[in-house]
C-alpha cells in the first residue's frame, strides 16, 4: 500500500508539470482546485447521496441506464457523479440527470478521508474499472454499500499478478461485483472473490435506447436527401488513410466522418484532399445551405454520432488502427454492417459480432473497398449482416435490471 500511495502523489506532481504544455492534464488540475470547498458548498449534510463514479465519457454512458432509473424511481436520492478525466467532465458538466457533477480528487489518504467524510454516501457505483483503493477502504469502513457494474475481467489484469495483492483485498470491499460475462466470474473466483453476479453489460441498455430515442438531425437529413451514407465514426489519422480513397471511389455513397478528436489539420486536408464536395457540420448550423450538394460531411463537434448513426447503411468504427476501436454497439443497435481495423481483441462485443458475421476486421483500404463493394452487390448478404447486427444488441438487453432489483431491493 505504501508503493500505492507514493504512486498517487507521483501522479498528482507529474500531471501538475504536465499541466504547463499539455490541455487536458491542465483541465485535470485546475477542476480540482479548491475541490472539497466546491463539494461542502454544493451538498447538503442531509442529502441521501448515490454516488456514481465514471472514468470517463465511455464509462459514463455505460452508467447513464442505472443514473436514470435511479433518478426516476427514487427521486428522494440525490445523485453525486464524478469523473477522473477531462475528456468525461468537461463533455458532460452540464449534464441535468443527476444533481452533482464534480472531478473525482487524486486519491491520497487524506483526500479519501475527505471526499467520503464529506459526500457520506448511502451508496456508491463504480462504473466498469478504477478501483482507487483508500476511497474504497474508506467507504467500506464508513458502510456504504459499494457496487461494481459492468465490469469485464482478464488474465493479464493486476489482480491476477503476484505483486496485485492489495487490488485483490481492494475488491472485497465491494458489497456486490456485476460483470459481463462468466469468464470474468470464474477469473475472481479463482481469487477467492465470490460476490460476484453475471449481469451483462448495461451499455446494451444504453445504446437500445438511442435507438428508439434518438432526436431528427435536421442537418444530417438534409444532407443525406435519400442517398446511402457510409459513416465513419471516432476515427484517428490511419483510419481516415483508409476511408479517404472510398470517398472518391463510391461516388453512389454520401459519407459521414466523426473524427475521434477535432484536429484541424487533419479535417481541412481530408476536405481539400478530395474530389468531391465536403463541408463542416459546424458551418451548417443557423446556415441555409443547400447541402445536398454535398458529398461528404465532416462531423467537428461533440455528443451527436451515436444518435447520427441511424441515418447510415454502413459504419466503419476508428482505431482499429491505433489505440483500439470505439464504441461499436452505438451503430450495432441501428443495424448497421460493421468493419474496422484489426486491434479490437480487448473487446468483447467486436469478438462476438466477428464471429456472428455481423461485423469485419480489414488491414487496409483494399479490404474495405472489398466489404463495400460486397454489401452493394449483394443484397442478402446485407440484409442478413444488418439483422445480425440488430439482433446481437436486443439479445443483450437488460443488465440495467438486474441491477437495480439487487442494489434497490
Amino acid at each position: 500500500m505504501l508503493v500505492y500511495n507514493w504512486g498517487i502523489h507521483l501522479l498528482v506532481f507529474a500531471m501538475k508539470i504536465a499541466a504547463h504544455f499539455n490541455s487536458k492534464a491542465k483541465l485535470w488540475v485546475e477542476g480540482r482546485k479548491d475541490i472539497f470547498k466546491r463539494i461542502a458548498q454544493a451538498i447538503n449534510p442531509g442529502d441521501r447521496i448515490v454516488w456514481i463514479h465514471a472514468a470517463s465519457l465511455g464509462e459514463f454512458e455505460q452508467g447513464r441506464p442505472v443514473i436514470e432509473r435511479i433518478k426516476k424511481e427514487f427521486p428522494n436520492r440525490k445523485i453525486l457523479l464524478t469523473f477522473y478525466s477531462p475528456s468525461g467532465y468537461e463533455v458532460r458538466k452540464g449534464y441535468e440527470g443527476v444533481d452533482y457533477i464534480f472531478y473525482l480528487p487524486a486519491d491520497t489518504l487524506s483526500n479519501a478521508r475527505r471526499f467520503v467524510g464529506l459526500v457520506r454516501p448511502e451508496i456508491a457505483i463504480i462504473v466498469k474499472y478504477e478501483f482507487w483503493l483508500n476511497i474504497l477502504n474508506e467507504l467500506y469502513m464508513l458502510g456504504c454499500k459499494t457496487y461494481l457494474i459492468s465490469a469485464i475481467f482478464r488474465e493479464d489484469q493486476i489482480f491476477f499478478k503476484k505483486q496485485g495483492g492489495v487490488f485483490r483485498d481492494a475488491l472485497s470491499d465491494f458489497k456486490m461485483i456485476f460483470v459481463q460475462n462468466n469468464h470474468s466470474k470464474e477469473l475472481l473466483k479463482g481469487i477467492g472473490i465470490d460476490q460476484v453476479e453475471v449481469a451483462g453489460d448495461t451499455r446494451f441498455d444504453r445504446v437500445a435506447s438511442i435507438a428508439i430515442n434518438s432526436p431528427n438531425n435536421d442537418i444530417v437529413q438534409r444532407f443525406q436527401n435519400g442517398s446511402k451514407i457510409f459513416i465513419a465514426g471516432s476515427t484517428w489519422g490511419p483510419d481516415e488513410e483508409v476511408i479517404k480513397p472510398m470517398i472518391e471511389r463510391y461516388t453512389n455513397l454520401k459519407f459521414i466522418i466523426a473524427p475521434h478528436e477535432m484536429v484541424q489539420d487533419r479535417i481541412d486536408a481530408i476536405i481539400s484532399g478530395s474530389s468531391r464536395k465536403g463541408i463542416r457540420y459546424t458551418e451548417c448550423v443557423g446556415s441555409d445551405i443547400n447541402l445536398a450538394e454535398y458529398d461528404f460531411l465532416i462531423i467537428d463537434t461533440i455528443g451527436i454520432l451515436s444518435s447520427v448513426y441511424r441515418y447510415a447503411k454502413y459504419a466503419y468504427i476508428g482505431g482499429g488502427f491505433g489505440v483500439g476501436i470505439h464504441n461499436t454497439l452505438e451503430a450495432a443497435t441501428f443495424g448497421l454492417p460493421l468493419v474496422f481495423g484489426t486491434n479490437y481483441s480487448k473487446f468483447k462485443e467486436a469478438r462476438d459480432m466477428i464471429e456472428t458475421g455481423a461485423a469485419t476486421t480489414i488491414t487496409c483500404s483494399e479490404g474495405l473497398n472489398t466489404w463495400i463493394h460486397e454489401m452493394e452487390a449483394d443484397g442478402e448478404l446485407y440484409e442478413k449482416r444488418h439483422l445480425l447486427a440488430q439482433s446481437y444488441v436486443q439479445d443483450n438487453v437488460g443488465a440495467t435490471d438486474k441491477i437495480m432489483k439487487y442494489i434497490f431491493k
